[in-house]
Parts: C-alpha cells; sequence; structure tokens
C-alpha cells in the first residue's frame, strides 16, 4: 500500500507529505484509544497506518533535499533525513523508559506520541516552497522556480548555474516520470539500478537492527543491572544519531564511495570480533565487556556511511524523470528487507547460536566489494556526469545483448 502511494504521490512532495501526516494522526488515534475500547485490533491497525506514513515520509523527504540543495552541499542536506531519523529513534529510546510513558498504565500514550511530529510538519509544510527542479523540469515554470530558489537560498543573484541545479533541464522538459516497469527496461539504467537495489538491500540484511535485539541480552552478561539496562540501550541510539551527524559534517569531503566501503569494511570486521566475543564469553570472565563494545562499533560503522549515503543515491544516480521510481525501489527493498531479517533472526540466532552474525558478515563483504568495484564517487559530481560514468558499463552491457550485425550483411553484398 505504502509503495503505491509513493508511486503517485512521489513528484508533488509537499501536497503528499501534507496528506500522509494524515495516516500517522488516524494511527495515534486508534493507538490512543485501543486500550479504553479492549481492542488489540486497533493496535494492529493504528500499527499499520503509522508504517504507511513512514515509508511515504522516508522516502519523499531525502528526495526533496537532494533536489532543492546545491551541489556542492547536496550530500550534507541530505543527510540531514538520515540526522533526524536517528534522532527521533534516540527520541523513542527516552520516551519509552519506566519513568516516562514505558509503564503500564502510560504505553497508549506512548504509542500515540508520533503524533507530535506530524503537527509540527502539518504547521511548517506549509511554508516551504516545492521543489526548484521539479517546477522547471515536471511543470515547465521557470518563474514560479526561481521564486523557489529565492526563498531557500536567499535574493541572491540566480542567473549563474549554482552548483547544477538545472543540469540536463532541456531533455526533460515536456516528458512524464518513468512507471517501474519502464525503469526495468531501461538498459541505459541497468548498473545504476542494480546498484541501488544491492544498497537498499544491504542497509537492512547487514543485520544493524539485530545489533538491537542482542543489546540487552550483552549488557545483562556484562553485569549492569537489570533496572539500569534501558538506559545503556539508550546509548546505542545515541552512537548512530552521532555518527549520522559526524557523516553530514565530512560527506562533502570524503565523498560517498568511501563513507559507504570503509561502513560496512568495519562491520565485516566488528561481525567477526563479536561473534568470537559471543562464543567466549562463558569461559572468559572480559568477553562480555568486548561484546558490548562490539555493539557500540557495530552501530557507529553503520552510521558512518550505510545509514544516510543510502537514502542519497537515488538522487544522485537518476535523472529527474526517473528518481521517481528509483526512490519507489529504494524504500520498498528496505523495508521489505527490514521485516524478511525481523521474521528470520530467531531462527538464524536458533540454528547458529553464537555464530549467528554469519550471513550478515556475509552481506557486509559482499557489498563492500561491489561498492569497491562498481559504485563510482558521485561527490560534487551532477546527475549527468554521474551517468556518463555508468554508461561506459551501460553500454558494454548493451552492445553484448545486442552484437553488431554488420559481417553478416556485408556477406550478402556484391562484393
Amino acid at each position: 500500500m505504502a509503495t503505491t502511494l509513493q508511486s503517485s504521490m512521489l513528484p508533488l512532495w509537499k501536497k503528499s507529505l501534507l496528506l500522509n501526516n494524515l495516516f500517522v494522526l488516524i494511527a495515534a488515534l486508534l493507538s490512543g484509544f485501543s486500550r479504553r475500547a479492549k481492542s488489540f485490533e486497533m493496535i494492529v491497525l493504528g500499527r499499520v497506518f503509522a508504517g504507511i506514513n513512514s515509508g511515504v515520509s522516508m522516502n519523499i523527504q531525502p528526495m526533496y533535499l537532494g533536489e532543492s540543495s546545491p551541489k556542492k552541499m547536496r550530500g550534507a542536506v541530505a543527510m540531514t533525513s538520515a540526522c533526524f531519523t536517528a534522532f527521533g529513534l534516540v527520541m523513542g529510546q527516552v520516551i519509552g523508559l519506566r519513568e516516562i510513558l514505558g509503564s503500564e498504565e502510560m504505553w497508549p500514550l506512548l504509542l500515540a506520541s508520533n503524533a507530535v511530529p506530524s503537527v509540527l510538519q502539518l504547521i511548517a509544510l506549509p511554508w516551504l516552497p516545492e521543489s526548484p527542479r521539479y517546477l522547471l523540469i515536471d511543470q515547465g515554470d521557470k518563474e514560479s522556480c526561481i521564486c523557489a530558489l529565492q526563498r531557500l537560498r536567499g535574493n541572491r543573484d540566480l542567473n549563474q548555474r549554482d552548483g547544477g541545479d538545472v543540469s540536463g533541464t532541456g531533455c526533460h522538459q515536456g516528458k512524464r516520470a518513468k512507471r517501474l516497469w519502464e525503469l526495468f527496461r531501461e538498459p541505459s539504467l541497468r548498473w545504476q539500478l542494480i546498484t541501488i537495489i544491492v544498497l537498499s538491500s544491504a542497509m537492512q540484511l547487514c543485520g544493524n537492527d539485530s545489533m538491537y535485539f542482542y543489546a540487552s541480552y550483552v549488557f545483562q552478561e556484562a553485569g549492569i543491572p537489570y533496572e539500569k539496562i534501558q538506559y545503556a540501550v539508550i546509548g546505542t541510539g545515541c552512537c548512530e544519531f552521532l555518527t549520522s551527524v559526524t557523516c553530514s559534517l565530512f560527506i562533502e569531503r570524503i565523498g560517498r564511495k568511501a563513507l559507504v566501503l570503509g561502513g560496512y569494511s568495519l562491520m565485516s570486521v566488528w561481525a567477526i570480533v563479536f561473534m568470537v566475543a559471543l562464543s567466549q564469553q562463558d569461559r572468559i570472565s572480559w568477553m562480555p565487556y568486548l561484546s558490548m563494545a562490539c555493539i557500540f562499533a557495530y552501530i557507529l560503522s553503520f552510521g558512518i556511511g550505510p545509514a544516510g549515503v543510502t537514502g542519497l543515491l537515488p538522487t544522485e544516480l537518476f535523472d529527474q524523470m526517473s528518481r521517481p521510481a528509483a526512490y519507489m525501489i529504494c524504500g520498498s527493498l528496505i523495508w521489505l528487507m527490514l521485516s524478511l531479517v525481523g521474521l528470520l533472526f530467531p531462527f538464524i540466532m536458533a540454528g547458529l547460536g553464537h555464530f549467528c552474525f554469519v550471513p550478515f558478515f556475509a552481506v557486509c563483504v559482499c557489498t563492500s566489494v561491489y561498492v569497491g568495484f562498481f559504485l563510482p564517487e558521485t561527490k560534487g559530481k551532477s546527475v549527468m556526469e554521474v551517468t556518463e560514468e555508468f554508461n561506459k558499463r551501460n553500454l558494454k552491457a548493451l552492445t553484448h545483448d545486442q552484437p553488431w550485425k554488420g559481417p553478416a550483411e556485408i556477406k550478402c553484398t556484391m562484393l
């Protein structure tokens, strides 16, 4: 359902987000009154509406930020979406403390608390302009585009191209956005599509969320009192938040490829250390502390690059006509793989025991190899420049799939 909404509403980002807030308000009402109505069905339905809201907003927001920012600041601006996602995780952990809203009496308010950011967004969104690229390329409204740019960046001279904001305008005007199936059938976008499929899937299959699942157990084995474990768990969320903020500060200096490659490479190392520590914690007294350190290190490594850069890449790899469908694929895969890991991890843990992170280790290693060989650096480049780099590989594959027929035609001539 969320995927269908993304497909139909992505271009009109502000109207989409305004409408999308209705889902979370409905979810808050259903969850908040579920206890009084004595209906667990209301909780389930509320979570469905909350999931639709998350699926839509987490795709539209980075796309709007990427389209509205100057080329030199595109990575840092788009990364703010990951920063506030991590901040929301920390806030959820904090208000979920037993002393605040985590008690048995207050849990309906805890489930309904997601209405607060929704109300704030409803108040703020009407004051923000539409995406300048959408206004110029999709709507062909140059005046509205200039007004939007002036509202976003001030009243300075916009006659000069500011960071490639409208690169490729002429070739896209008058065309409609590509459909999902058209994106899969387009040979010139083959490797861009493979790249977002690999990285979007790896973002959840890398096992970062499973570390949160293991945190309480490891902290308990390390000797932290049960009533204090909830405070230690907040530290895991703080790690991801701090690294997301740090990544946004250095992404334009280091580059996207280096951050993603470094993140997955470090996660591969920590996965091995974590499994060794788990297997030896009953024999060596200080191993639980090493396990606890691995949890924080794993989450920190995830926040370095994969957490934020993955959501930015569709903006930088696809042009205006292909970007909505690309974000739909990216978002759908992220949530699908998250559900898959949530369903399979208990069985993986029961079957592999202390070595349950072997599948996640394999995903991290394979993703590191793919990024190292196939992902070009997109820092400071326009979409057209990135497309030219991918065309070297796309055109090679196209030539292989459709070999030249010249020699066969020559045989049929008089010569």
